[in-house]
């Protein structure tokens, strides 16, 4: 929907100097261009790769996402065509359209799974028509090819210390904070809470722990909650597991009069806006550009029957049992200190974007612009 702590730009510089720069076109819904893309591989000897991407909330799918890996399919292999699709956060629309890509004919299919256990009798029906499925993102259940993601864990670790730095001296076993995880039915939600607890326990307590399901709307009504339930000035902190959420809980604390510490991760460009000006603290960058690359040169590699080992690194066993061949990528987390030798730096965003209307004064004052 993909979140650095350690040597975080020579991490993410290095990957991305070893996968080849890819244009990134325009997001958004299917246009002609789709269409004439779905005749040509249907007739181009079944080059055809299926994308399908789990919402369009969070902001990264559309905007990087579906464009980046697009670009790189179309770099690696010219007269390939990509079929997509969003399932706009409905698990049984996706399942609908991995039954439509079985029927298009899709000879491998990119698939970010919205139920990563749910789905797990479509990939089934896929491999059963001799489809490869290559898991991005979200490691879905049954037998997939192989698995491109960040190292979760170590990005909810990241998370939990940029909260407990951001704390600083107020980061005591006492000090009540409040946890807003991902969405139950992602497979990542569970390892970015397993790494934040394990860097969060005991140093603080965890007084009010919920899922806002990946939806700013769902973290913002919990946050409301517990404000009520623990008292507007009873909390230090806020963990939040993404930016869109982070979004809900600063409406949520702007409204109450709070201001405390609130983590996010994607490097959402409203939240390195809120982190500009203090209304969040941090949130963790996952390079989408070297996830999009890395999964697309596999797609295309197993389209043409070659042994794509050499790009993943490590195997991985799924909620299934699978063995999956994964390439895991470095996260790094982001404050308003190292914004520009981060997302600026990478070209993620432009200082112009960056730095718009309101923005312009926080820019300067941290040094951007």
């Amino acid at each position: 929907m993909n979140g650095f702590r350690r040597g975080v730009l020579v991490g993410t510089a290095v990957v991305s100097l070893t996968l080849t720069m890819a244009a990134c076109g325009k997001a958004g819904h299917k246009s002609s261009d789709d269409s004439a893309s779905a005749s040509s591989g249907s007739s181009s000897g079944g080059k055809t790769i299926g994308l399908l991407l789990p919402d369009t909330v969070t902001a990264r799918y559309e905007r990087f996402d579906r464009p980046l890996i697009e670009a790189k399919v179309k770099e690696l292999c010219p007269d390939c065509t990509v079929q997509y699709d969003n399932a706009a956060g409905d698990p049984s629309k996706q399942a609908q359209q991995v039954n439509t890509m079985i029927t298009k004919g899709v000879k491998v299919l990119i698939l970010d799974a919205q139920d990563s256990v749910g789905i797990k009798s479509s990939v089934q029906a896929a491999v059963a028509k001799g489809i490869k499925v290559v898991a991005y993102d979200r490691l879905a259940q049954g037998p997939v090819s192989a698995y491109v993601s960040y190292d979760n864990e170590k990005v909810g670790e990241l998370q939990g210390q940029a909260l407990l730095d951001a704390m600083g001296s107020k980061a005591t076993p006492k000090s009540k904070i409040v946890m807003i995880d991902g969405d139950p039915a992602d497979p990542n939600a569970a390892e970015f809470k397993a790494g934040a607890h394990k860097i969060l326990d005991g140093k603080v307590d965890i007084a009010y722990e919920q899922t806002g399901l990946w939806k700013d709307t769902v973290a913002n009504q919990k946050m409301t909650a517990a404000l009520t339930q623990l008292g507007r000035n009873n909390i230090t902190g806020v963990y939040s597991a993404n930016d869109t959420m982070a979004g809900g809980i600063a409406t949520a604390l702007k409204g109450a009069g709070v201001s405390v510490p609130l983590t996010g991760q994607d490097a959402d460009l409203a939240a390195l806006q809120r982190i500009l000006v203090g209304a969040q603290t941090s949130t963790i960058y996952k390079a989408y550009k070297p996830e999009a690359d890395a999964t697309a040169e596999i797609a295309v590699g197993l389209l043409q029957g070659k042994d794509v080992t050499s790009v993943t690194s490590t195997t991985l066993t799924s909620g299934s049992g699978d063995k999956v061949p994964s390439k895991l990528l470095t996260p790094a987390s982001v404050t308003k200190a190292n914004i520009k030798d981060t997302v600026l730096k990478d070209g993620l965003y432009t200082t112009a974007q960056l730095c718009a209307a309101e923005f312009a004064q926080p820019c300067k004052a941290a040094g951007i612009q």
